[in-house]
């Protein structure tokens, strides 16, 4: 009777701990199996002190045996300094203050306790920063084209670029994202300010489907200032043919990577804030405003044309800029880069489709113009077909001026190479800078910087790293100087 009792206990207490374990199991709270890293050899789990160490420890890893040397190595170093420092103190007669610098005041046992406390301090510091450095560096290379930055320039780069000159650019189209590939090599601290007043090709279709900002300059500039390796960059700038039939023909898969981007994350600022960190962006690209504006222009005969794509088809002449709505809110990271700015770049870009606009939404203007930043304007080296003919460097400053009250840069950087001619059959002439000492003119006495910097495979876009240059000389030597000059002035950096 007893042993039948017994089994019945057993088999009641079996089943009723086998219930529960596949209770647990499938509302998912009890054992698991192990992943790698979890349990074992593999290491342990999160990132929790003591698995960190059994990671280290783990057989195979490759480190230990080297750690070992260097601690072998250290140990030979500092005996032969002891052989050479005791023959010195016993041959030469050396100042008092060594009696204290050697802790001879106290007994052997405590200097040397005291001595190897910190040395295994010195070395733990020392090594531990030294590989993260390494690591950070060797991470930031396998980033980039191939990993053929030289090391030395890695780490160069991101000890100081960090440090570098707080710089806002402002503009849209190639001209922007030309300029940002140049200045990036100088700092990380760029803020990108774009235009979205952009209605035509990939980027209009997606404002008009889906209600967003146009994402094409946002994506010309995240690939300009992307340090990923050159094929995730054609990747983003790779555009379906025309006539596919598959419905995505004209559309840049930058655009969209961003739409997609925008209804995973959320918004569209959260959007450009992580392809930014997927693709390793160096600063910050920003919208001028988040508002749904278009442009609206008059012509000189009077016509009105409203759209970007409209204006630039139209081919004429404008006499008049404004948004739609006239009053759009700035986005409020936009005010914060400019008030802060150490220098603001305007242009390059298309006049009145690409520079214009960003200057047009009213607390963005007022921010630009109260700004302490020296503003430097970068002019253009062609004119634009239909809008600036026959326009010189003065002209198109004057049309600025003209549409945000005042002229407010310190500089004006144009180009001095004449001799880079146009193609042929392209329906533009070189920007040339007219002499003028008329002190009525808006123009007349702004200081203007004469470079050569146009890209000779390309004679009517800048060269990236010649305007990066020129923008940087004359940034240092206008804080040189310190003082806006009143009268003309034309300087020409050397060649």
């Amino acid at each position: 009777m007893e042993s039948i009792l017994q089994r019945l206990s057993y088999r009641f207490h079996f089943r009723r701990h086998y219930s529960g374990v596949m209770f647990r199991l499938r509302r998912g709270n009890g054992p698991k199996p192990d992943r790698l890293g979890e349990n074992g050899s593999g290491g342990g789990s999160g990132s929790r002190p003591e698995w960190q160490l059994r990671k280290w420890l783990a057989p195979g890893i490759g480190i230990k045996r080297w750690f070992v040397l260097l601690l072998f190595g250290m140990a030979l170093l500092g005996l032969g300094v002891s052989f050479l420092a005791r023959e010195l103190y016993l041959t030469v007669t050396l100042p008092d203050a060594f009696y204290y610098i050697t802790l001879q005041f106290l007994p052997y046992a405590v200097r040397g306790a005291v001595l190897i406390g910190l040395a295994i301090l010195c070395v733990g510091v020392g090594i531990g920063k030294f590989t993260s450095g390494m690591v950070v560096a060797a991470r930031s290379s396998d980033s980039r084209a191939g990993g053929e930055e030289p090391l030395v320039d890695l780490l160069h780069r991101q000890r100081f670029a960090g440090r570098g000159i707080r710089i806002v650019c402002m503009g849209g189209g190639t001209g922007l994202s030309v300029l940002l590939r140049g200045l990036k090599a100088y700092t990380d601290n760029l803020s990108a300010v774009v235009s979205v007043a952009d209605d035509g090709g990939s980027s209009g279709r997606l404002r008009r489907d889906l209600g967003i900002i146009p994402p094409g300059d946002l994506r010309n500039c995240i690939a300009a200032l992307a340090e990923t390796e050159p094929l995730m960059t054609r990747l983003f700038q790779y555009r379906f043919p025309e006539g596919s039939g598959n419905g995505l023909e004209g559309h840049s898969f930058g655009n969209l990577f961003i739409v997609a981007m925008s209804d995973v994350a959320g918004s569209m600022e959260e959007a450009i804030h992580e392809t930014g960190r997927v693709l390793a962006v160096r600063g910050k690209i920003l919208p001028s405003t988040l508002e749904n504006i278009r442009l609206a222009a008059v012509t000189a005969d009077g016509e009105r044309i409203r759209g970007e794509s409209s204006i630039t088809e139209a081919g004429q002449r404008i006499a008049q800029l404004n948004l739609e709505p006239q009053h759009p809110p700035a986005y409020p990271e936009t005010l914060n880069a400019i008030r802060n700015a150490d220098l603001i770049v305007v242009g390059p870009g298309s006049l009145f489709t690409s520079v214009l606009p960003n200057l047009l939404v009213p607390d963005l203007r007022i921010a630009f113009q109260e700004s302490a930043a020296m503003k430097l304007y970068i002019s253009n080296v062609a004119t634009q077909h239909g809008e600036t003919d026959n326009f010189s460097v003065q002209d198109h400053v004057r049309v600025i001026a003209d549409h945000i009250g005042g002229l407010p840069f310190d500089a004006v950087v144009a180009n001095s190479n004449s001799r880079a001619r146009l193609p042929r059959g392209w329906k533009s002439e070189p920007v040339r800078v007219e002499p003028s000492d008329d002190r009525s003119d808006p123009a007349g006495g702004l200081r203007i910087i004469e470079a050569d910097i146009v890209d000779t495979g390309n004679r009517y876009r800048h060269d990236s790293d010649k305007l990066a240059d020129a923008i940087m000389t004359a940034y240092h030597e206008g804080r040189e100087a310190g003082v806006r000059p009143r009268r003309p002035q034309r300087v020409t950096i050397p060649e």
